[in-house]
């Protein structure tokens, strides 16, 4: 049996590993505070919105000081902005075959990870997933869609164990996909959390606003095709509509669902606003592509 180290235990990871436990795998969750403390005195709890279901499960947590072991593969599942701080954990260990998935918002996570891990294999990889802490041991989970994409840059890169891990995934009940074109895979996940968090942002609004037709729903697409237009120029091209790809995922969600970077942006915490809408606008200027909804966002956001 693989063994799993998840580091963060947020909306993303927490989920990760409560799937992954509840589906009999060997997977230890890294946090910290009061919500390790409750994980581990206690159980963890995910609040399924859509159904109003709770379903509690105890999970292996630890500190990151407390980690002692060498896992088969290490789900990064931190904030853009917490991502230098996990890298003496990663270092100290992993063994030379140990695969790491970064599972970020912002894209071109693993490329970037891939140059400060040099002796060990960092794919790319995203989740469709929309969860948040709601206390100490217990998530909010806003829809019922958990599906991870990963997979390797280069296909010399590839390794049989990749496998493994989607089938581990799918047995846990999470929907996994590997990539043969991740880079394209990793923008269309983009395409979605990217415009939804700054739509969210500009309306000051939840998901229900742009599920029903307005100005709010009309702004998610036309940024939709903001960053399409974006991937043409990078040589990126899709092959399905996104704007009825990411409507359709956003259907699924609980009106009152937000994004984490307008949670963290309205408690006045650190957000990974930067790679989710400023690097847009960069972007744009690099391959000259307007980007008219980005900057008008962009613009009202630098202005708070």
């Amino acid at each position: 049996m693989m063994k799993y180290l998840i580091i963060g235990a947020g909306g993303t990871g927490g989920i990760l590993g409560y799937q992954l436990t509840g589906g009999g795998k060997d997977v230890t969750l890294i946090a910290r505070g009061a919500h390790l403390k409750a994980m581990q005195e206690k159980e963890l709890t995910i609040h399924k919105l859509w159904n109003d279901e709770i379903q509690t499960l105890p999970v292996r947590a630890v500190s990151e000081e407390e980690y002692e072991e060498k896992p088969d593969v290490i789900l990064v599942c931190v904030k853009d902005y917490s991502l230098d701080s996990v890298y003496p954990l990663i270092r100290r260990v992993s063994r030379p075959d140990t695969i790491v998935i970064p599972i970020l918002n912002i894209y071109g996570t693993g490329g970037r990870m891939q140059e400060q891990l040099p002796d060990i294999l960092v794919t790319d990889g995203c989740i469709y997933v929309s969860a948040s802490i709601e206390a100490p041991g217990v998530l909010t989970q806003h829809g019922a869609i958990c599906r991870v994409v990963f997979g390797v840059r280069h296909q010399e890169e590839y390794r049989p164990i990749l496998k493994e891990i989607a089938r581990d995934f799918e047995e846990s009940g999470i929907t996994a996909v590997l990539s043969e074109n991740i880079q394209r895979d990793a923008l269309q996940k983009f395409s979605y959390v990217s415009p939804i968090g700054a739509v969210g942002l500009y309306f000051n609004c939840a998901a229900g606003a742009i599920q029903r037709e307005g100005a709010p729903r009309e702004m998610f697409k036309a940024m939709i095709w903001e960053i399409v237009s974006l991937a043409e120029a990078m040589n990126i091209h899709f092959e399905q509509d996104l704007v009825e790809v990411n409507l359709q995922i956003l259907s699924d969600l609980a009106p009152e669902a937000t994004t984490s970077m307008q949670r963290d942006i309205l408690a006045g915490k650190q957000s990974e606003i930067d790679g989710l809408i400023y690097q847009v606008v960069r972007l744009g200027h690099q391959y000259g592509v307007p980007m008219p909804q980005y900057e008008m966002v962009a613009e009202k956001l630098r202005g708070l």
